[in-house]
């Protein structure tokens, strides 16, 4: 029999979700054993009935029904959140946007580049079993106190020095650093909602967290092209070389340029750790692991122990491809992105430019992710069908993309502008509804190890990109076809997923009884 889910209704409201074994068996609801909800056909009595039986008390008048409170205080949890991991992307994405810059102050070249960006992946992959127990077995402010230093120490160690061939060691030591905060940066929200936020809200607090990824990413854009002077074009005295440049007669020029785009990286590092010190000083002073009174029936439930829930993933084939159709396409998307500069570098777009065009597409995307999550909250059990469209439009918003880059169709800034900002729109507005749908369907699996699985596939993604984009002389073409196919591949297996919505349906029949 598998080990179900129990409700806890102790009248202590600090001790909800754990199960002390010398509480009083009056002050506790009788355990009921409930029905597989993998092994149940859809939409039949005995599938809709799965786990209202932990939510009835009205039969035994001594068992206090179950206590539900919203905070104001959520809101709180949620920015500060927030913040921390839109550091960690904006951490993460400072080298693609000043890469030409970078490569000729420090003598690296595009590998160098992609390797700055694959340490978060990298990392993710090494520390999101670690994560996931922790955040599960541990509680969120354990989590984030871990997480924040990691990206704290991350961002300091990278202000050590600029002098070769040091700088690449302290470089790349802090990526790797602020890349093992990636789980809780990536994998958090959908725990946090469920802890902090009604049922109804929780689309919209995970795509709250979203918005701030993506501004903070956004400002990445912006920030290190505004920071650090952008390399002029080459000409017959200069080449991409960096240091070879010293052969050239115009060496003073090259040593000085290179000296002051040494100081404007570093001044770049200095802000970024300044303020991440600052936003970890925020989680430090406050940041509860739950708030005393659940905000919803689920939360009051305590999951799966993380060993169960775990073989209980790995069995789920519904779970499985959610994580690919979101792993293959996200992932992809999102490391090209990263390296949109070196993308869009030999058709004549500067980084400046470069770095525009992932601005504007970022805060279009912040945008779009809360309008798709409040959508999804309020009209619930349709995040297929919102997927399936989104998908499309972002597929042929590539499309288009591509046919402008090749040469297919008369290119120009504008059209160049708008098909990668709707395409970004598009594509990064459905983490939320992954997110969540991934919770449903797993539910009563710890929404901390089913959301850390889901991102774990999404680095995997991004990093077999990243890899293949190291290997010397492969170009840039294959990158563009390489997102486009990652897209249209979902979505024929959206068409035919069968979704399911396990934890809500207990939420709303909680509701319905009080």
């Amino acid at each position: 029999m598998m080990e179900t889910p129990k409700a806890q209704l102790l009248n202590d409201s600090d001790s909800y979700g754990i199960f002390p074994e010398s509480a009083d068996s009056s002050n506790i609801q009788s355990e009921y054993e409930v029905a597989d909800p993998y092994t149940l056909a859809p939409n039949t009595q005995e599938a809709q009935g799965v786990y209202v039986g932990v939510i009835r008390a009205s039969t035994n008048s001594s068992i206090p029904p179950i206590r539900t409170q919203v905070y104001k205080r959520r809101w709180y949890i949620l920015l500060v959140y927030s913040i921390m991991a839109g550091c960690q992307g904006c951490a993460w994405n400072t080298w693609g946007p000043i890469a030409a810059s970078s490569e000729e102050a420090f003598g690296w070249d595009d590998a160098d580049i992609a390797l700055l960006s694959n340490w978060g992946p990298i990392s993710y992959l090494a520390s999101s079993a670690i994560f996931a127990w922790i955040i599960d077995v541990k509680g969120l402010r354990t989590a984030m106190v871990i997480t924040g230093f990691l990206i704290t120490a991350g961002t300091g160690i990278r202000c050590i020095t600029s002098e070769p061939p040091y700088v690449k060691w302290t470089v790349n030591i802090g990526q790797c650093l602020n890349g093992l905060a990636g789980p809780v940066a990536m994998g958090l929200p959908p725990v946090l909602s469920s802890t902090w936020f009604p049922t109804h809200e929780r689309t919209t607090s995970t795509a709250i967290t979203l918005i701030f990824n993506y501004g903070l990413l956004a400002v990445s854009f912006l920030i290190g092209p505004y920071l650090v002077s952008d390399k002029p074009p080459t000409n017959s005295t200069e080449n991409n070389a960096g240091f070879s440049d010293f052969l050239g007669s115009n060496h003073t020029v090259v040593v000085d340029r290179i000296d002051k785009e040494r100081k404007e990286i570093m001044f770049l590092l200095y802000v970024e750790f300044g303020f991440v010190a600052f936003v970890y000083l925020l989680v430090l002073l406050y940041f509860p692991a739950k708030p005393k009174i659940p905000p919803s029936t689920t939360a009051s439930i305590a999951r799966m122990k993380f060993k169960t829930g775990f073989i209980k993933l790995l069995k789920n084939s519904k779970f499985w491809i959610i994580c690919l159709t979101y792993g293959l396409s996200l992932g992809i998307f999102s490391a090209w992105q990263s390296v949109l500069d070196v993308n869009l570098k030999p058709h004549g777009i500067s980084e400046n430019e470069a770095g525009w065009i992932g601005f504007y597409s970022t805060v279009s995307a912040a945008g779009a992710c809360l309008f798709v999550g409040r959508f999804a909250d309020v009209y619930t059990k349709h995040m297929r069908l919102f997927l399936l469209v989104l998908y499309t439009g972002a597929s042929l918003a590539m499309a288009w993309f591509i046919l402008l880059i090749n040469g297919y169709i008369p290119e120009s800034k504008v059209s160049l502008y708008v098909s990668v900002i709707l395409s970004t729109v598009l594509i990064t507005s459905t983490p939320a509804l992954y997110y969540e749908m991934t919770c449903e369907i797993t539910y009563p699996v710890a929404e901390g190890i089913t959301n850390l699985w889901l991102t774990t596939i999404n680095n995997l993604g991004g990093l077999l990109f990243l890899f293949v984009q190291m290997i010397p002389n492969i170009g840039t073409v294959w990158e563009n076809w390489c997102v486009i196919g990652a897209m249209v591949a979902c979505i024929p297996v959206l068409c035919t997923f069968k979704e399911r919505y396990n934890r809500l349906e207990v939420d709303e029949e909680g509701e319905n009884q009080t």
